[in-house]
C-alpha cells in the first residue's frame, strides 16, 4: 500500500516537533532555556530561534518555514512579547497555521494574565499603542492573533506554589510528549498508493465535524488495512488530547485476554499505568476516563464482537470530536459499530510493480533482463501488498535462474507466508461456512451463482447465511455478468491458491486423502488404484469436461472409485461411463448427484436408498432408458432428465413424490407418458416440452396446489381433461406448437401467463375476461382461430379497469383498418387524463417476437431525433404484409413519474419504434375512474411475470426521452 513520496504534497511534511515562540530578552536565558532543555531530552525535536531581529525588519522565510513544518507551537507570552513585531508576525502565522494545517497550540503565560493578552491590558495596551503608528497595516491582524491565542488553555506562572517554573515546565513537556505521535509521517512518504486512500479514509472521518465517529477498515487479509490506518493515525494523531494504536487484537486477546488488552489501551491512551480487575470494570473505566476526552483511537485486526465491546462499545464513551478506526477481516462486526465502512482497493498494476520493485531491487524500476520476470511476479500477486512484498523480498539477492524457478515453484506450490496469513480469516470460520467455502474456491469460482446455491443448499450446507458471512469476511465476492442479471461468485488469486492449498493439507500428492477432487490427473492416478484403494476422504468428485480434456468416460475402475468414496455429498461428472453404479455405491449423505452427458442405461440396479439427495440431475443422457426407484429418494426436490432421448419409462412411484419441487424432462423424444399424479403436492414446475409422442395430458388425481409453471409444448396432447382444473395455483401455462390442440380447457383462475403460439388445430380459446391475473398471452401461428380482435377486447377489458400491463401477441388472419409507421404524433385531447386510462399500442413484425421492441416517447415540441434507430423510410415497409402482431396496454399510471407526463401541458406526444416495425398508438377510454396522476404508484408485482421482464420502462433525465422495452417472448 502507499504511494510515491512525488504524490503525497497534501501530507503535512512535519520536520520539528515543536516551534518555540517567545520574547529574547525576557526569557531565552531563563524559562524558554530550562523548557528547550527539557524538551530536548526527552528526544522532542524543538525549533528555538536565537537571532535577535532588528527593530524594524520583518520575519524571515525560514522562521515562516520552521513554524508551518511544526506540530506543536508554544507561544510565551511575557510582559515584552507584545513589543516585538517579529513576534507578533510569528504569532500570527502560527494562528494560520492552527487553522489552515491543523498544528496545535499551547500557550504558556509568564508572569501575564491571559485576559491581558485577550483583551490587549497593561503592557500589552502599551505595545499597540506605538505599534498603531509605526506598523498601522498589521495591527488588526495581530489583535485577531493575540485574542484567539489568549482564549486558549495553557499554563499561567506567576511564582505562586502551584505554578512553579519546574513544575509546570514537567507538565507542559509531558502534556507534549502525549500529543506528539508515535508513528513518523515522513513513513508515509514511501508508502506506494497512499495518498488517494488518505484521502478518501478522512473524508469518512469528517475532521472537521463534531460527535464521535466510527469507522471501519475492511478487507482481505494482506490488503494493506493496518498501513492504511497507522498512516492515518501518524498523520493526525497530533490533533486528539489522547491516541492510541492497538495493534494484533486478535492475537493479543488470544494470548492475554480482554482484561490485559483494555489495561495497554487505558495506559497508552491516558500515559499512566492503569489496572483493571475484570473485564466489565475495564469497560466502565473506559467509559468513565475518555467520555469527556478527545481521543484518536486504532483498533487493528478484530476479529471479534467481543473485543469491540470491551474497547469501544458504543459512541458515548467518548469525548466530542473523537474518532475511532477499527481494521477487520470481517465486515459483520462494522454493522452495529461503525458509522462508515471503507473497504481496502488492492494496489494497480502500476503501483502493485513499483512496490515489487522497492523490495525486489530496493529501486524504482526493474534491472535489466528482469523485466518480464517482475511481470510475472507482480501478476502472480494480483495487487496484494503482502504478496509482492514477501515475494520481492524474497527474490531480493537472487540471479535469474532462481527467479525463474521460485516463480515455476509458485505455479505448484503457494509461498507459505502469504498463506498462512490469509488463512486466518478460513480458520474463524465456523465448519459448515469453511466447507461451503472451499467448495466455491475449487468449483464455481466465475461460475453462476444460483447454481452453487441450489448445489451447496442440497448439501445441508445453509448456503444463504454462509455466504453472507464469506462475503463480509472478505473471502468471496460477488460480481454481475455483462449484460446479464446473472451473478457470479469471484475471490482474489491467492485465496483461491490458499483454499486449494488447504484441500492437499499435507498429503499434495495423495488426492485419495483430499476432501475434494476435480483434476483429471487426481482421478486418473485414484483409477489406477483400482481395488487396492483404501476407503477415502472425498465430500465433492466433480470433473468439468471441456474440448482438449481427457476423457475418462471408459476409464477402468472409475466405478469401485466412486463406491469407495462413502463420505461424497456432491457429484458431478460429464460423460460417466456406460457402467451402472455397483451394489457396495452407497453414499448415505449424498446431496446432489449431476451426470450430465451420462452413457448409462440406468443408474444402478434395482432399489437404492440415498436419503439426502436432494438434486438428480441426468441431463442429455442419451441412453438412459428408465428412471430409478424414487421410493429410495425420499427428500429429492430437482429432478432433470432433459434430452434423455431414450428415456422410455418413468417410474410411477414420482406420483406419489411429497418433496419434488421442480421436474424437468424436456426433449425425451420417445416418452409417452407421465404416471398418474397422487401426492405430488409441493411440485412447483413441471416441464414436459419437446416430447413429441407424449400424447395425453398427465392424469392429475389430487390437487396440486404448489405448481406454479407447466409447460408442454411441442408435444402430441390433443385433449386437455377435466383434472386440469385441480392446479388452483397455476401461473404460467405454454402449450406453444401443441398441433394437436383444437381448443382450450377452462383454465385455472390463476393464470396469468397463456402461450399457444403455433397450435396449427387451435380453433376456440374462450372467454378470457373472466380471468383477473391474465395479463399476457401468445396466439400467433394459430391460423384456424378466428376472432383475434374479440380476445384482444376482452383481456383490454379486465386489465385495463385494473391499470395493469397487458401483452398479447396475434397471427394477422383478418384485414385491419389501422395504419402502421415508424413514426406515431399522438394529439392529446383535453381531457385526456380524465376519459382515457393508457395506450394500445400495436407493433407489426416479421418475426415471431424472440426479439424484443423498443419505443421511444417524447413529448412533441420539436422534430423527433431518431439517430439512434434505422433510417429505412415508411415507403419501403409493407406492414399489412406481415403475418405477426403483437399488441400491449401501457397504463398511464405506469408513467407517474415522467416529469412532462402533466394534463396542463401535456399536448402531443411522438412515439418512435426501432428495428424497423411498424408501429399504431390508441387512446383506450377509461371506464371506472378518472387517471390521478399525483396518486401513490400501482404496485406492479401483482403483473406476475417471467424471469425476463415483458416490460421496462426507462426515463433518460437528460434527454427527457421514455423508452419502453418491451420483451414478448
Amino acid at each position: 500500500m502507499a504511494s510515491s513520496s512525488s504524490s503525497s504534497q497534501s501530507i503535512p511534511a512535519w520536520s520539528y516537533d515543536v516551534f518555540l515562540s517567545f520574547r529574547g530578552e525576557d526569557t531565552r536565558n531563563g524559562f524558554v532555556g530550562h523548557l528547550y532543555a527539557a524538551l530536548e531530552q526527552q528526544g522532542i525535536q524543538t525549533y528555538k530561534d536565537d537571532q535577535t531581529l532588528p527593530r524594524g525588519e520583518s520575519i524571515r522565510p525560514a522562521l515562516l518555514k520552521a513554524i508551518e513544518e511544526s506540530r506543536i507551537a508554544v507561544v510565551v507570552f511575557s510582559e515584552n512579547y507584545a513589543d516585538s513585531s517579529w513576534c507578533l508576525d510569528e504569532l500570527a502565522h502560527i494562528i494560520e497555521c492552527a487553522d489552515t494545517r491543523g498544528q496545535i497550540v499551547i500557550p504558556i503565560f509568564y508572569y501575564v494574565e491571559p485576559s491581558d493578552v485577550r483583551k490587549l491590558k497593561r503592557k500589552y495596551e502599551e505595545a499597540f499603542s506605538k505599534h498603531e503608528t509605526e506598523k498601522k497595516e498589521n495591527v488588526e491582524s495581530w489583535r485577531k492573533a493575540l485574542e484567539k491565542a489568549g482564549s486558549i488553555s495553557g499554563w499561567t506562572i506567576n511564582g505562586t506554589i502551584n505554578c512553579h517554573e519546574a513544575k509546570c515546565i514537567k507538565e507542559i513537556v509531558g502534556t507534549i510528549s502525549s500529543r506528539l505521535p508515535t508513528l513518523s509521517t515522513n513513513v508515509n512518504k514511501d508508502l506506494i498508493g497512499i495518498e488517494t486512500r488518505l484521502q478518501d479514509l478522512k473524508s469518512k472521518l469528517k475532521m472537521e465535524s463534531g460527535g464521535v465517529r466510527i469507522i471501519g477498515i475492511w478487507g482481505v487479509g494482506g490488503g494493506g488495512k493496518t498501513t492504511l490506518a497507522s498512516a492515518v493515525y501518524a498523520e493526525i494523531s497530533h490533533r486528539f488530547e489522547g491516541h492510541c494504536l492497538l495493534q494484533n487484537i486478535r492475537e493479543e486477546s488470544n494470548k492475554h485476554g480482554l482484561e490485559k488488552l483494555q489495561e495497554k489501551f487505558l495506559s497508552l491512551v491516558l500515559k499512566a499505568d492503569v489496572k483493571v480487575g475484570s473485564e466489565i470494570e475495564g469497560r466502565s473505566i473506559i467509559e468513565r476516563r475518555l467520555r469527556n476526552k478527545n481521543v484518536l483511537v486504532v483498533l487493528d485486526d478484530v476479529d471479534d464482537l467481543k473485543q469491540l465491546e470491551a474497547l469501544a462499545g458504543s459512541h458515548a464513551w467518548f469525548g466530542e470530536g473523537s474518532r475511532i478506526i477499527i481494521t477487520t477481516r470481517d465486515e459483520h462486526l462494522l454493522t452495529r459499530h461503525a458509522d462508515e465502512v471503507y473497504e481496502v482497493c488492492l494496489l494497480s498494476d502500476d503501483e502493485a510493480m513499483e512496490l515489487f520493485n522497492k523490495h525486489a531491487y530496493r529501486e524504482d524500476e526493474p534491472i535489466e533482463d528482469y523485466e518480464m520476470l517482475s511481470k510475472d511476479a507482480v501478476s502472480y500477486a494480483s495487487g496484494l501488498p503482502l504478496a509482492l512484498e514477501i515475494l520481492g523480498s524474497f527474490l531480493y539477492d537472487k540471479n535469474k535462474d532462481e527467479w525463474k524457478s521460485a516463480l515455476a515453484k509458485l505455479k505448484c506450490i503457494p509461498n507459505v507466508k502469504v498463506t498462512e496469513r490469509l488463512k486466518i480469516s478460513y480458520d474463524g470460520l465456523e465448519p459448515d461456512h469453511q466447507k461451503i467455502f472451499l467448495d466455491i474456491a475449487c468449483f464455481w469460482r466465475r461460475r453462476k451463482m444460483d447454481e452453487a446455491m441450489k448445489v451447496l443448499d442440497a448439501c445441508n450446507l445453509h448456503p444463504h447465511i454462509g455466504v453472507k458471512v464469506l462475503i463480509q469476511k472478505s473471502l468471496i465476492k460477488v460480481s454481475d455478468v455483462p449484460f446479464s442479471k446473472q451473478k457470479v461468485f469471484d475471490m482474489h488469486d491467492l485465496v483461491e491458491e490458499m483454499a486449494h492449498y488447504i484441500v492437499r493439507g499435507a498429503h499434495p500428492n495423495h488426492p485419495e486423502k483430499h476432501s475434494r477432487i476435480w483434476k483429471m490427473e487426481d482421478i486418473g492416478y485414484l483409477c489406477d488404484m483400482g481395488a487396492d484403494a483404501v476407503p477415502m476422504e472425498t465430500e465433492v468428485l466433480v470433473t468439468r469436461w471441456f474440448y482438449g480434456y481427457p476423457d475418462l468416460s471408459d476409464a477402468v475402475g472409475l466405478s469401485d472409485v466412486v463406491a469407495n468414496m462413502k463420505k461424497l455429498r456432491w457429484i458431478s461428472f460429464y460423460r460417466y461411463l456406460a457402467s451402472s453404479f455397483p451394489s457396495n455405491f452407497h453414499p448415505t449423505e449424498l446431496g446432489c448427484l449431476e451426470l450430465q452427458f451420462s452413457r448409462q442405461k440406468e443408474l444402478w440396479h434395482g432399489y437404492k436408498s440415498l436419503p439426502n439427495l436432494k438434486i438428480l440431475n441426468l441431463s442429455n443422457s442419451k441412453n438412459i432408458i428408465t428412471t430409478p426407484d424414487f421410493d429410495g429418494l425420499p427428500c429429492l426436490e430437482r429432478l432433470i432428465l432433459s434430452w434423455c432421448k431414450s428415456l422410455e419409462e418413468i417410474h410411477p412411484s414420482i406420483g406419489y413424490h411429497k418433496r419434488l419441487v421442480f421436474v424437468n424432462m424436456s426433449g425425451c423424444k420417445v416418452l409417452k407418458s407421465f404416471p398418474p399424479i397422487i401426492q405430488m403436492q409441493k411440485l412447483e414446475t413441471l416441464d414436459l416440452s419437446d416430447c413429441k409422442q407424449l400424447q395425453q395430458f398427465p392424469d392429475i388425481q389430487s390437487n396440486m396446489d404448489s405448481l406454479v409453471t407447466l409447460n408442454l409444448s411441442w408435444t402430441g396432447i390433443e385433449i386437455i381433461p377435466p383434472s386440469f382444473g385441480r392446479l388452483p395455483g397455476l401461473k404460467l401455462l405454454d402449450l406453444s406448437n401443441c398441433w394437436n390442440l383444437v381448443e382450450l380447457p377452462d383454465l385455472p383462475s390463476s393464470i396469468a401467463i397463456l402461450k399457444a403460439d403455433g397450435c396449427d388445430s387451435l380453433e376456440s380459446v374462450g372467454d378470457l375476461s373472466d380471468y383477473k391475473w391474465l395479463w399476457k398471452v401468445s396466439l400467433w401461428g394459430c391460423d384456424k382461430l378466428i376472432g383475434g380482435e374479440r380476445v384482444l377486447h376482452s383481456m383490454l377489458e379486465g386489465n385495463a379497469a385494473k391499470d395493469r400491463f397487458m401483452s398479447v401477441s396475434l397471427s394477422v388472419v383478418e384485414p385491419s383498418s389501422r395504419i402502421f409507421t415508424r413514426l406515431v404524433t399522438l394529439q392529446l385531447p383535453s381531457n385526456w387524463y380524465s376519459d382515457f386510462s393508457g395506450l394500445l399500442l400495436f407493433l407489426r413484425d416479421n418475426n415471431d417476437g424472440e426479439v424484443g421492441h423498443d419505443i421511444d416517447i417524447k413529448q412533441e415540441t420539436s422534430t423527433f431525433d431518431c439517430s439512434d434507430c434505422s433510417e429505412e423510410s415508411d415507403e419501403d415497409e409493407d406492414w399489412k404484409q406481415w403475418e405477426y402482431e403483437v399488441v400491449g396496454y401501457v397504463p398511464f399510471n405506469s408513467l407517474r413519474h415522467i416529469p412532462w407526463l402533466n394534463p396542463t401541458y401535456t399536448k402531443n406526444i411522438s412515439f418512435h419504434s426501432c428495428y424497423g416495425v411498424g408501429l399504431n398508438v390508441e387512446l383506450v377510454r377509461s371506464k371506472n375512474k378518472t387517471v390521478d396522476l399525483n396518486e401513490n404508484p400501482i404496485d406492479y408485482s401483482e403483473c406476475w411475470d417471467e424471469d425476463r421482464k415483458t416490460f421496462e420502462i426507462m426515463y433518460d433525465s437528460q434527454s427527457s426521452n421514455i423508452r419502453i422495452v418491451w420483451k414478448h417472448e
